[in-house]
């Protein structure tokens, strides 16, 4: 019966071990899951900014090409009934602006007067095309949605009415854009700055993608699609994760179109997003091992020692011992007395490693080089406050001709002059304050509750700091700098980040070395 019973230093060896592994498994896990759901978190931002911005430029430019097609539209009025003179402003049109593949002059019958080319052999042929039809009902510029021509091509025409001196429609004038083949589009678009297995691609209103680098998929029809399916029913900027056009689970960001109704969509595959956040795992786990063999070794030396006098010990204690020791005991399922005593000694032993390895998942929020806080947390910081609705200011900045330090003195100079602004800012700022490396040379402070005119201060004395003191270039350094300010009216925070980029682009335009503020 005796020989039965399990011998205590067993019994400390085993949930030593069971604690410190549970413990390593938990945090290490947490970790990776945390870090996973960062990065998902990044990517759909990125690619929403970036989706943005080419819906911007795609909108801009589209508009633009409008009022060229608008201007041209008093020439030909004048000269409408002239063939010679129709051919040969077309082919102006077309040689004015690369953003059409070809143009076309058509009469308020829908009969082609002109092309450009010549060599599409329409003039006198009737377009029968829906867009066609709605250009001429509804006398107005518009943008048509994809469709096939007359010539056979899947095209967008893009046209502007054309009205005479007495204000009566003569017809229109429209340019066409061949989404088979190379066009506008892919200048505008491009494809996506990241690596390889980043996209971007756009659809129309129904779904059909009518860009894409991939050409193999232009006019697919894909309204079922979950990142389509989403886009295209918001109609507006945001972020998803869902299955792409490859049938993978991919974090995307998209954005609207105004002018033609279509959604650009920028995507990355979650297994190319997660993919750091798989070796990060891993190395916390070889970063756990070892401590855990050191621990095994230790408990089994400590264990023969402690065990036999264990006993001795717990009895002397037990009588200045609390009334309430099982609750002390929390979670641990306590049959005797001994392991009471062990358990603090567990926790404190285990909750080290603990802390350990929750500051290696912390570091994510900081910049490596110059210890600031990274564009992660600054996009966190700026959500957290618009859904406030707080009022805050900004200063953006960066180093005038930066380039020119690192390539005469060399990258480790230019790091070190990286790390003196850093310390800079933060000498500078109030303890409310906080300071923000955006990317490359370029920096960001957020003050709370403070004005433009505040912010506008602090930048002017940063400013006169560097252009006054040494850096580690044996020089002084110029920087320029755009402040703008939220008044805490739910505007995005990226808006605010955009003015200040505006104001900063500004300064840099206007000599450099100066603080630009908003009005």
């Amino acid at each position: 019966m005796k020989n039965n019973k399990i011998k205590l230093q067993y019994l400390i060896i085993s949930v030593t071990l069971l604690s410190f592994i549970l413990t390593s498994i938990v945090s290490i896990w947490s970790g990776y899951k945390l870090n996973k759901a960062n990065l998902g978190e990044s990517a759909m931002v990125t690619n929403r900014v970036y989706a943005q911005k080419v819906a911007e430029t795609a909108n801009n430019y589209l508009a633009e090409q409008q009022k060229i097609l608008k201007v041209n539209a008093k020439y030909i009025a004048e000269r409408i009934d002239d063939q010679s003179y129709l051919e040969k402003h077309a082919d102006f049109i077309r040689n004015q602006t690369s953003a059409f593949n070809s143009i076309a002059i058509v009469n308020k019958k829908a009969v082609v007067l002109a092309t450009s080319p010549q060599s599409l052999d329409l003039v006198g042929v009737k377009l029968t095309a829906e867009a066609t039809k709605k250009a001429i009902k509804e006398q107005k510029p518009m943008i048509s949605q994809p469709y096939t021509s007359v010539s056979g091509r899947l095209i967008v025409f893009v046209t502007t009415p054309i009205f005479s001196e007495k204000n009566e429609y003569l017809g229109l004038i429209g340019g066409t854009i061949y989404l088979k083949e190379k066009n506008i589009l892919y200048k505008l678009l491009g494809a996506h700055p990241y690596d390889g297995q980043s996209t971007v691609y756009v659809v129309d209103r129904d779904g059909t993608i009518i860009y894409d680098e991939r050409k193999k998929n232009i006019a697919r029809d894909l309204p079922d699609n979950d990142i389509i399916n989403m886009a295209i029913h918001k109609k507006t900027t945001g972020v998803v994760k869902g299955e792409n056009t490859e049938n993978q689970i991919a974090f995307a960001g998209y954005a609207h179109v105004e002018n033609t109704d279509w959604m650009v969509i920028a995507q990355r595959p979650a297994s190319a997003v997660e993919a750091p956040a798989k070796q990060l795992f891993k190395q916390m786990f070889l970063i756990a091992l070892p401590f855990l063999a050191i621990s095994l070794i230790i408990v089994i030396f400590l264990s023969y020692r402690i065990a036999k006098p264990l006993q001795r010990l717990a009895q002397l204690t037990e009588s200045s011992k609390l009334n309430d020791e099982e609750n002390n005991f929390r979670s641990v399922q306590a049959w005797y007395y001994e392991v009471i005593q062990l358990k603090e000694a567990l926790i404190q032993s285990f909750s080290h490693l603990h802390e350990q390895v929750l500051e290696l998942t912390g570091k994510s929020e900081r910049d490596g080089l110059t210890g600031l806080y990274n564009r992660r947390t600054l996009d966190d910081r700026l959500m957290s406050w618009t859904k406030e609705q707080k009022s805050y200011a900004v200063i953006m900045f960066d180093v005038d001709h930066f380039k020119n330090v690192n390539d005469t003195y060399g990258h480790d100079v230019g790091d070190e002059v990286l790390r003196f602004i850093a310390a800079a800012m933060l000498q500078h700022v109030r303890t409310t304050d906080s300071c923000y490396r955006f990317g490359g040379e370029e920096f960001v402070i957020l003050l709370p509750g403070a004005s433009v005119d505040v912010a506008y201060e602090r930048a002017e004395e940063l400013r006169q700091y560097f252009e006054q003191t040494n850096s580690p270039t044996s020089l002084p350094i110029h920087i320029s700098a755009g402040v703008a300010e939220c008044l805490g009216d739910g505007v995005e925070g990226n808006g605010v980040l955009k003015k200040a980029d505006q104001l900063l682009y500004e300064a840099k335009q206007n000599g450099r070395n100066q603080v630009r503020k908003s009005n």
